[in-house]
This record gives C-alpha cells, sequence and structure tokens, in this order.
C-alpha cells in the first residue's frame, strides 16, 4: 500500500511539474497587450481560454488613442489554472493601404550628436577639451550657454568666438540632461579656438514605406529606427522631409555580404514631412500619396500564422510588386526591437533579383489571408534569403501619436 501511495505521489508531482512548467512558458512568451477588433474575441490556442476581469484600466502604452479604455481579463490553462492577466483594447477596425513604394528620407537632428571625440595640437601640445571634459560619443548637444543648436555651424562660431573663455554645454545621454563646462584651445596650425568634437546634425536614405491611412495622411515605414551609422544611436528628429524616390538597381546580397537598393532622390521637392523616429519605425504625413494597391484591414498579432505570406517591395522605378515569402516563427512575446517574426524569402523572382533581402527593403509590407501583418526589418547577414518582421499592430499603435488628439479616432 504505501508503494503505491510513493508512485501515485509521484506522478502528481511529475504532473505538477508538467503543468507548472506550462504555465510558465505561456505566462513568459504570450504578451501582455492585445488589440481586438470590435466584436471580436480574444483567440489564443485550444487549451488557453480569456476570462474577463471587472472594470477597465487605462493603459498609455497600448492605447490607440488617448480616450481609449482598456479591458482587463486573465488567461487560463484549460479554463482553470491561471496563467497571466492581460489588457486588451477593442478597436474599430483599421483599414489601411499596404504601400512598398520607395521613399526618400531627410532627417535634421534635434540638437547635433557627437560622433568622435579627439585631440590636436596646440603650442603646450596635444590637448582634448571635449574629452577632459567628460563629452562622449553619442552624446546630444542641445544648447550651448543657453544657445540652441541646430547644425556644425552653430558650434563652429560659437567656439570661434569664445576666445578660450569656458562654455556651458547642455547635453542630453540616455535621456538624461548634463551640464559640462569645457575651455577651448588654440589650434596651433590654423590658429583657430577647438575643443576636438566630430558632430552630425543631419541624415539621408531610402527605406520602404509600410502603410498610408488615406483618412488621415498619416504614413508608417521602415519599421526599426533611424541611427546614427557612427555611435548607433537613433538620431533625435528635429524635422524631416518625404522626397521621391527611384530605384536604379540592387546590390545583390550574399553570405556575409549584405545587399542593398540602389536609389536617387528623383527632386529636391518634398511630398510630405518626418514627425516621430523611434525604435518602431519612421512616421510621419503624405497629404497624397499614390498607390495601385488597395486598402485591406490591420491584422493583430494573435491572427499571424506560420506559412505562406507575401511582401509588396520594389526593386526597379518606384511602383511595388507583390512576392511570396514564408513565416517560418512568430514571437508574440511583448518587444520594441521589430524582430517579432522571422521571415524567408521564397519567390524566385525575388531571389534572382535580389539574392533575398537588401538593405531599403525594410519597411515592406506583410500581407496574410487579406490583413496586413507586419513589415520587413532587417536580413539575416549570413543568409540574406531570411529576415526579421515587425508586427503590423505595433507600427499602427506607434502611427496614432502622429494624429493630433482632435483629429483620432
Amino acid at each position: 500500500m504505501k508503494k503505491v501511495i510513493k508512485i501515485t505521489a509521484f506522478f502528481i508531482n511529475v504532473i505538477l511539474l508538467a503543468v507548472l512548467g506550462i504555465v510558465i512558458y505561456y505566462n513568459t512568451i504570450l504578451p501582455n497587450n492585445y488589440y481586438i477588433t470590435s466584436g471580436s474575441e480574444l483567440k489564443l490556442s485550444e487549451i488557453i481560454t480569456t476570462m474577463s476581469c471587472s472594470g477597465n484600466v487605462y493603459n498609455e502604452r497600448l492605447a490607440m488613442t488617448e480616450k481609449s479604455n482598456v479591458k482587463r481579463a486573465e488567461l487560463k490553462l484549460l479554463g482553470i489554472i491561471p496563467i497571466k492577466t492581460i489588457n486588451i483594447q477593442e478597436v474599430e477596425e483599421p483599414v489601411l493601404i499596404p504601400c512598398g513604394n520607395p521613399f526618400g528620407i531627410k532627417l535634421l537632428t534635434d540638437g547635433v550628436i557627437v560622433v568622435e571625440v579627439s585631440s590636436f595640437e596646440t603650442n603646450s601640445g596635444f590637448k582634448a577639451p571635449a574629452m577632459e571634459a567628460g563629452i562622449k560619443t553619442g552624446d546630444i548637444i542641445k544648447t550651448i550657454d543657453g544657445q540652441k543648436i541646430e547644425s556644425n555651424e552653430d558650434i563652429e562660431k560659437i567656439i570661434s568666438q569664445s576666445c578660450g573663455s569656458y562654455l556651458n554645454f547642455n547635453i542630453v545621454r540616455k535621456d538624461k540632461n548634463i551640464i559640462v563646462k569645457v575651455k577651448p584651445e588654440l589650434c596651433s596650425s590654423d590658429k583657430s579656438y577647438r575643443i576636438g568634437l566630430w558632430v552630425r546634425d543631419s541624415s539621408a536614405g531610402i527605406g520602404t514605406i509600410t502603410f498610408y491611412d488615406p483618412d488621415t495622411g498619416v504614413f508608417a515605414g521602415l519599421g526599426h529606427p533611424v541611427c546614427d551609422v557612427d555611435t548607433g544611436n537613433i538620431l533625435p528628429l528635429s524635422e524631416g522631409e518625404v522626397v521621391d524616390v527611384n530605384v536604379n538597381g540592387v546590390k545583390k546580397g550574399k553570405a556575409g555580404v549584405p545587399g542593398e537598393l540602389i536609389g536617387s532622390f528623383s527632386s529636391g521637392k518634398a511630398i510630405g514631412s518626418l514627425e516621430i523616429n523611434c525604435d518602431n519605425g519612421l512616421y510621419g504625413f503624405i497629404p497624397s500619396l499614390k498607390s495601385n494597391n488597395q486598402a485591406i484591414p490591420l491584422g493583430m498579432k494573435q491572427e499571424i500564422e506560420s506559412g505562406e505570406a507575401y511582401i509588396y517591395t520594389t526593386v526597379k522605378g518606384n511602383q511595388p510588386e507583390k512576392y511570396k515569402i514564408v513565416i517560418e516563427k512568430i514571437d508574440l512575446h511583448d518587444t520594441q526591437s521589430g524582430k517579432n517574426m522571422i521571415i524567408r524569402v521564397t519567390d524566385k523572382r525575388l531571389l534572382d533579383e535580389t539574392g533575398g533581402i537588401v538593405q531599403g527593403m525594410s519597411g515592406s509590407p506583410i500581407i496574410q489571408n487579406g490583413k496586413l501583418i507586419g513589415a520587413v526589418t532587417h536580413v539575416f547577414v549570413n543568409n540574406p534569403t531570411k529576415g526579421y518582421a515587425i508586427f503590423a499592430d505595433t507600427m499602427y499603435n506607434c502611427s496614432q501619436n502622429v494624429i493630433p488628439v482632435e483629429n483620432a479616432a
């Protein structure tokens, strides 16, 4: 009898540990926040049920508009065992135009970003005033002695007129404001005052538009931020322009060497404005965007399935084409990295032309089951047929920050 009890207890413990493992697994991989369309229910798995909790809560991160209320719900395994409490926001089903059009980016930074600190020769030896004052690569210089800094020329003018007097630099480092005092030194080679600083005040390039909202004129693109090429930091956006682009050619990607679209600005005339540069892409306004694609519903992350899908992207001229891909992996867990899905290009035409995913294709929209579900963001350097993608509902949520409150739906 004791032996039977021990065996039974052993199997009960095994089952309990297995259930605990399943609960921990789902608690880890399932997001805390979800969107659902009006009148629908959240369905995740046959063994996971959603139980509504009483009351609403406002969640700033989840809310697609300022007035959105978010319902609380509890996920349970087999309808019995609690997994986690989540937030669910019910929204009217957004209908957006999936684009795939290339666009030119002209971005001016909010302040200037430090890309290098160095030394130079003076009559008393080599000096590095900026470095000695504690200025570091990646710092953003906002003001000097209270004067707003908008360009490289602004810094040069203030330093040259300092006559070697201490200057108060207001810089931003990792979202913190810091004041440092810097004393310019006279360079022996050209008799000008310097502090040993290299900065950047602008950036330009091309990317791909993910979607366009014809009701508001808001667009989303890239699916990842525009970063400084030297520091890797997100460029703080002061203002920016969208310009037309023609794709003139492709540098084909291969293992170890990422390819790229080769394009040129069609004209210097702006067709829109840039408003946000964040972890999840570029966002702004285009008053009128021509597209041959029809508007389709936005697909929520929980609707995405492994398997076939397709993208719109442009590898010649300025008109996107449709190409087949496969979604190999989906990571539903909350992330801001733009790496929610792993995709693989299967379309022979695209593989022949580009080798797979290349730089400049970031933002190419992904469509599955008639819905816009994501955008291409990164290429696997060692296998250009594969890459990462971001959820479209994450980008849509970010795009709502572009809309003035009085115009938000």
